[in-house]
């Protein structure tokens, strides 16, 4: 791991390479899963907030779900996560051709709301949690995501440079360019030549 600010950042988010193939995985990460999205306490109140711009993107199942057990709820774990449609896929995926697509991200790009997605979905697949006073940025490995595995390494995209704006959203421009030079270093240490 390297410590960069108040970050731990595991190697495999320098080493892994990624890039969503969603014509191959069909956006399954919204589908599948024992619960909802993690969802951040703000995040819970633009939720909240931001539901009424929501609706017109949403599925009617996704809306139900949303009436019935608000837009936001608290997982078996006592974690805050995004309501499931009959405990399958996120209440806020959208589908278009088969492939789930994220109803906040549509209105977003749409310039109807500010809030892009849950920061846990636009880091996807890193994950965080806290070690002592340190937020550990560590990468998730699933299976479903073996399609984009392959597509990283074609492209020769490491984990961090494909969630770029997601970290830059998280922790800034500075701790980014950090983050780049530190892996540009370990390269060369390691004799690992990038696209």
């Amino acid at each position: 791991m390297v410590l960069i600010g108040n970050t731990l950042v595991s190697l495999d988010v320098i080493e892994v390479q990624f890039v969503c193939d969603v014509k191959r995985c069909r956006g399954m990460c919204c589908v599948d899963g024992v619960a909802g999205a993690p969802v951040e306490k703000e995040e819970e109140a633009i939720l909240s907030r931001i539901i009424p711009q929501l609706k017109p993107y949403l599925r009617e199942q996704g809306w139900q779900a949303i009436e019935e057990q608000g837009p936001v709820v608290t997982d078996h774990d006592g974690d805050l996560v995004t309501p499931l449609v009959s405990t399958e896929e996120c209440a806020y995926a959208v589908f278009e051709q088969g492939i789930a697509k994220c109803a906040i991200e549509q209105a977003y790009f749409d310039g109807m709301v500010s809030f892009r997605k849950p920061i846990s979905c636009h880091l996807y697949p890193i994950r965080l949690s806290q070690v002592d006073k340190l937020e550990a940025v560590n990468y998730h490995q699933w299976h479903i995501c073996r399609p984009a595995l392959k597509r990283g390494k074609k492209e020769g995209v490491p984990v961090f440079r494909f969630v770029k704006d997601a970290l830059i959203r998280r922790y800034g421009e500075k701790w980014y360019k950090e983050l780049e030079e530190t892996a540009e270093a370990y390269y060369e240490k390691q004799g690992i030549r990038q696209h």
